[in-house]
């Protein structure tokens, strides 16, 4: 079977360092197009690579134009790589055109345009996905794998941070009136929420929000948040809090701290493959993705779960770290390719990204309103 052509929306950081290097090595997949506005500099000229698609991929076609790109009836996949207000825009083009879509998260600025390209892709029959890669980081990897195998019994806590200590990127934003998309719950807080609920694996029924700026700024753009759930039925006894700070003077912030009857995980740093990446390792590379022993999770079980736990004599439990899986943002677009060709719905199915944009609707409702938001 021919492999699908991919045309790429942007020609940015996120296009060059979160996808293409993930799409590449994947026979399945081909870089086809990019619709990036900028002229092509002339013949010859000395600009530096990763300024232009075509100085990088010559070989691939150049569109300056949406009309121009979306006409092209050889795209198979699109892959959405533009500012968040513009998501749900190229998305519904992409739709329209009879194209299979990935939206970069977060999927869209508000729940009500996400159900619109959901019932648009339904409707056209074509696969809608976001890039959820953080499903595919070590630790996630790992903790999912726990849970699937009932490890920790029946749930009562699961805390996720995803905390950053003041980077660039949040210390140079600006001040303004806030509008959906803004902030950083639509920014890691996408990830991390999405995290919460595939481990769950049901949508809480109450969203408690809180939301402060710790950047030296008066915005009401929030860079720092914590957000609790609640369930319902059988969870009921669950209480899930995702939570982000910019202030984290740590050397390996705190990752996951989860509880159940019969077991608890706490892990601490970050997953390798971004800084593998930005350091100039190829994701071939047999060590890409793979986690220094020496921040692997530790467990604390009833029965002995790996050969590196032993038996405490005073909790009679069975303590010990465990290894971490690879990450792999490569089996995000092999599992892609794969469900596209079979015909079958991808692992990030679009109304799971559609219910993380709702939490963080509800999360800042609360905040703003003082109060638990039931579920809607």
């Amino acid at each position: 079977m021919a492999p699908l052509n991919v045309g790429f929306v942007g020609y940015g950081f996120a296009t060059r360092c979160f996808h293409l290097p993930y799409i590449l090595p994947n026979p399945d997949l081909n870089v086809y197009a990019f619709l990036q506005r900028a002229e092509a500099p002339p013949a010859g000229s000395s600009i530096e690579k990763g300024k232009h698609c075509t100085i990088d991929y010559p070989q691939a076609k150049h569109y300056r134009t949406a009309e121009e790109f979306f006409a092209d009836p050889n795209i198979d996949l699109v892959i959405v790589c533009t500012h968040h207000d513009s998501h749900f825009e190229f998305a519904e083009k992409s739709l329209l055109a009879g194209k299979h879509v990935v939206v970069e998260k977060p999927f869209t600025p508000t729940a009500a345009e996400a159900d619109k390209l959901i019932a648009l892709a339904k409707e056209k029959g074509k696969v809608l996905t976001v890039f959820q890669n953080r499903r595919y980081d070590s630790d996630f990897r790992t903790l999912h794998d726990l849970a699937q195998k009932g490890v920790f019994g029946q749930l009562t806590d699961v805390t996720i941070h995803y905390d950053v200590d003041l980077p660039p990127w949040v210390a140079n934003w600006k001040g303004g009136e806030y509008k959906p998309g803004d902030g950083i719950m639509y920014g890691l807080g996408s990830h991390s929420i999405d995290q919460a609920l595939l481990l769950i694996g049901q949508t809480p029924t109450s969203v408690t929000g809180f939301y402060r700026t710790l950047r030296p700024s008066d915005s009401d753009i929030d860079d720092t948040f914590v957000i609790i759930l609640q369930f319902g039925g059988e969870l009921k006894k669950l209480i899930a809090t995702v939570t982000t700070s910019v202030v984290t003077p740590m050397e390996q912030p705190l990752k996951y701290l989860i509880r159940g009857y019969d077991g608890s995980f706490i892990k601490y740093g970050e997953d390798s493959q971004e800084t593998q990446l930005l350091g100039g390792m190829e994701s071939t590379d047999p060590k890409f993705g793979v986690e220094d022993p020496s921040i692997w999770g530790k467990l604390c079980t009833k029965t002995q779960v790996t050969e590196f736990q032993t038996l405490d004599s005073r909790t009679k439990r069975y303590i010990g770290s465990v290894p971490s899986m690879t990450g792999s943002y490569m089996k995000y677009y092999s599992d892609l390719a794969k469900a596209i060709l079979a015909g079958e719905e991808p692992f990030v199915k679009a109304h799971q990204s559609r219910d993380g944009i709702r939490v963080i609707e509800l999360a800042r409702q609360s905040a703003q309103e003082g109060r638990s938001i039931p579920w809607s």
